[in-house]
């Protein structure tokens, strides 16, 4: 099965709506149950994912990055039953993503040498970690409210001052440094539930 990109297609609950309500293992288990619309959000929800594996971590070109990204879901669909702990299917699907990225690379390089078993195009293990890390970090930031998301965006990311920010959301100057220590609170206890160690996600992966 060809894994489908976010085409705008309109439905009763959107990809963005399953994504944000469904957590990873309610939405495998709805895949399972042949939720055509469940699968859509899947794909969804990782293809950044396999594709941040692809570019940054691996380097690939674009068209080898779309042949992986195609037969990682590819594959992920046929062997969804292999995975025992469904909480556990992003880690998975980076293994995945992992083992093909090199495969491709190989494959590439036994076009102009004889032995491709070292390869300096693979990446050091800290490189997946800290896209990792990166990931887990912008799923506990959906995880929080609205208001969170939007104080900690403006003071962080546009690097607004509490006068600034105080003056765009309606709110006392005075309390937006301890409004943004308790969404920074929230935001640890989000980042270290989604860091807990899962399960075993498969035998092998292949």
């Amino acid at each position: 099965m060809e894994a489908a990109r976010d085409d705008g297609e309109a439905s009763a609950r959107g990809p963005a709506a399953l994504t944000a309500e469904l957590t990873d293992a309610r939405l495998v288990a709805q895949c399972r149950s042949g939720d055509e619309q469940a699968w859509r959000s899947l794909v969804e929800r990782f293809s950044r994912y396999v594709y941040a594996i692809c570019i940054q971590a691996f380097r690939l070109a674009e068209s080898d990055a779309e042949d992986v990204f195609q037969e990682v879901f590819a594959r992920v669909y046929e062997r969804l039953e292999t995975l025992r702990d469904d909480e556990a299917v992003r880690p998975w699907i980076g293994q995945l993503t992992r083992r093909l990225c090199i495969d491709r690379l190989r494959a590439g390089s036994r076009e102009t040498v004889e032995d491709a078993d070292d390869l300096s195009e693979i990446p050091a293990d800290d490189v997946l970690s800290q896209l990792e890390e990166a990931f887990d970090i912008h799923d506990a930031l959906a995880a929080l409210p609205e208001n969170c998301r939007e104080i900690l965006d403006r003071f962080f990311a546009r690097d607004e001052s509490y006068r600034t920010i105080g003056e765009a959301l309606e709110l006392p100057a005075g309390t937006i440094a301890s409004r943004i220590s308790r969404c920074l609170d929230k935001l640890r206890d989000a980042f270290e539930g989604r860091n807990a160690a899962p399960g075993p996600s498969s035998e092998q992966v292949t």
